[in-house]
């Protein structure tokens, strides 16, 4: 049987409307005695009542839910950034409705208005690229959302991000200084605002000092292994071959690491590499991965911040942004590219010398 208000009621002998505001937390306002409310409490408890929150929800015009739309819930960046918003949500009491929309702008759409139909109080979301006419109608819907990880110029919306173009300039930067040249890049979804930024380091980092490249030494379409190991495997069949890998997320060198090693080669003996994003397992790697970290439980607390600012504010948009900054972390998959040459170049006159010693 059902458990209602009616049930509880009648079990004590009280009125339906007394229930109602015991359980709202309203006993002190209405002076309700404290026997009273115990007894209420305690009878809801045995009798295992479970609210309805949707019927709850349309009577205050509340139902202290949050849409939370990422593009790939396997990253573990995004995985992390989610857990960190639910924690989050849970403490100020309420519930996440987690959409992953796997970088495909119809389920974009699909879960924005699910969430809407769902009455969510509002929606953090992670857009897929830089289409922005479903997301600006979003927002001229006066739900409160706040934009997290990726950014959309034009869009008058709070966001928060990293400084995906510092991070990258200064991945590069350290390349450089351990003198490569040949330095290329394997970017993600080249439609976000992410990736865009990643690669612009990458570009002004080379150009500033005087380094060549061209179209075919920026690679890639997606933030996933995929893309990370096909990538990988065209640049290491070009001649001369790069000395440097840039990998624009954890699973792009996830991926390129794979095809790295099924060429024979060794990171960072023949290939350095940097990784923009770091993992529990980057510096446990048999050659620890240098890697660009990124704030992510900052950012996770300042999206759902934002979010609940824009609850307490009549304003129906703001385009307040926070722009978070990021760290290299440097380990040992950068070689220094000249030591690395002069080493390869006595270990051929070694075995030179072997072979003829042997021969002789």
């Amino acid at each position: 049987m059902k458990v209602t208000l009616k049930t509880i009621a009648d079990s004590i002998g009280v009125s339906i409307t007394t229930v109602s505001r015991v359980l709202n937390n309203q006993s002190k306002k209405y002076r309700i005695s404290s026997s009273t409310e115990a007894n209420i409490l305690r009878k809801t408890k045995e009798l295992g009542y479970i609210p309805d929150q949707i019927a709850r929800g349309l009577r205050i015009k509340r139902s202290n839910i949050i849409g939370l739309i990422i593009p790939d819930i396997s990253n573990p960046f995004f995985a992390q950034l989610s857990r960190v918003i639910e924690n989050q949500a849970r403490k100020k009491g309420y519930s996440i409705i987690l959409s992953d929309t796997q970088e495909y702008k119809q389920l974009e759409i699909d879960s924005i208005r699910v969430l809407q139909s769902r009455r969510v109080d509002g929606i953090i979301i992670c857009p897929n690229g830089e289409e922005s006419t479903h997301l600006r109608k979003l927002i001229n819907s006066n739900l409160p959302t706040v934009i997290v990880d990726r950014y959309i110029k034009g869009l008058n919306c709070p966001y928060v991000i990293s400084d995906n173009y510092r991070g990258s300039y200064e991945a590069i930067s350290h390349f450089i200084e351990k003198n490569h040249k040949n330095i290329v890049c394997i970017q993600g979804n080249p439609l976000t605002s992410v990736s865009d930024d990643r690669v612009r380091g990458y570009k002004d980092a080379m150009s500033e000092n005087d380094l060549p490249f061209d179209e075919t030494s920026i690679i890639g379409d997606s933030f996933g292994e995929r893309n990370g190991y096909v990538s990988a495997k065209l640049l290491l069949s070009k001649y001369p071959r790069p000395s440097a890998f840039f990998a624009c997320s954890n699973l792009i060198s996830l991926g390129a690491m794979r095809a790295v090693f099924e060429e024979g080669l060794k990171i960072p003996e023949d290939i350095s590499m940097i990784s923009f994003d770091d993992q529990p397992y980057s510096e446990y790697l048999a050659t620890p991965m240098t890697v660009v970290v990124q704030q992510t439980r900052e950012m996770g607390q300042i999206a759902f911040n934002l979010l609940l600012a824009r609850f307490n504010h009549s304003s129906p948009t703001s385009s307040d942004g926070v722009i978070l900054p990021t760290k290299l972390v440097i380990r040992r998959s950068v070689a220094d590219h000249k030591m690395s040459q002069k080493f390869k170049k006595n270990d051929e006159i070694l075995n030179s010398q072997f072979s003829v010693s042997k021969i002789n």
